[in-house]
């Protein structure tokens, strides 16, 4: 495959991406789906992304894979990050630039290192102790600030080992990889927002309507905590329901949208 026909199929790609990410309603699997997706139209080895603390002192871990070591930690997957956060700024309050990561952050700059065994300015002390113990040769690096609306740095998306897709040799990360892991980090930073936004609505309306809920069950002696019941006994039955696996509820099955929806409805229901 010509360079230009892989271009064009990396761009169908991340317009493909795109569009799912609007359409990710679970916050760990956007955040799973934009690293794989990072990885794929970049030919990606390994990679992590990162997510600014709600202080906004330091990134957190949030997803990290390395295909060639079968290592997948955060996300769907189930298997806790442990690593301590990345601090942007040292003891002194200086900023912490000799962390590639932390460097991308705080300064809203891309970082892309042909190899980082001979790259100066940088502390790859912990990359170095993670191959001695692993074996694995890190070598290109590719760092790009995700940025929101409103400018500000809400994560970092860190992409290693550039590959070739035939013959699978390590290479830098080409300008076209800059590119559309930039575009794709833009699309992105945009979708995780949105989508926390929405969340926070939710939440806040849900919160309302239970308010509604309890002052109209402490209004009467009669009929107490039912607003309450309803909604719990609604959901008990439905996921009752999307458990059959014979009869005439065998075909019923509710995705996460779905128990929302009646969620909310069992709640509204007086």
């Amino acid at each position: 495959m010509d360079s230009s026909t892989d271009l064009f199929r990396r761009l169908e790609q991340l317009n493909a991406i795109g569009a799912a990410l609007s359409k990710e309603r679970d916050i760990n699997r956007l955040l799973e789906t934009i690293l794989i997706a990072a990885k794929t139209i970049t030919h990606a080895d390994g990679g992590t992304l990162y997510r600014m603390t709600e202080d906004g002192k330091a990134l957190r871990f949030e997803i990290l894979r390395t295909d060639s070591l079968h290592i997948a930690m955060g996300g769907t997957t189930g298997n806790a990050i442990n690593f301590p956060n990345l601090p942007l700024t040292n003891a002194k309050g200086e900023h912490n630039d000799s962390m590639v990561a932390a460097y991308a952050a705080i300064h809203d700059e891309t970082v892309n290192i042909a190899d980082a065994y001979t790259e100066a300015g940088f502390d790859f002390s912990g990359t170095r102790s993670f191959d001695e113990r692993t074996g694995y040769r890190s070598q290109s690096f590719l760092t790009v600030p995700m940025k929101n609306h409103e400018s500000e740095i809400i994560g970092v998306l860190q992409l290693i080992n550039a590959q070739d897709p035939v013959t699978h040799q390590v290479n830098p990360f080409s300008a076209a990889d800059q590119s559309l892991a930039e575009s794709l980090a833009s699309q992105a930073a945009i979708a995780l927002t949105n989508r926390l936004l929405i969340t926070q609505l939710e939440e806040l309306f849900e919160a309302l309507i239970n308010l509604i809920n309890l002052a109209i069950d402490e209004k009467s002696p009669y009929t107490g905590g039912h607003c309450q019941r309803v909604p719990a006994l609604t959901m008990m039955l439905a996921e009752a329901a999307d458990a059959a696996k014979e009869g005439p509820l065998a075909s019923f099955k509710m995705d996460e949208r779905d128990r929302y929806e009646l969620k909310i409805a069992g709640l509204l229901h007086d």
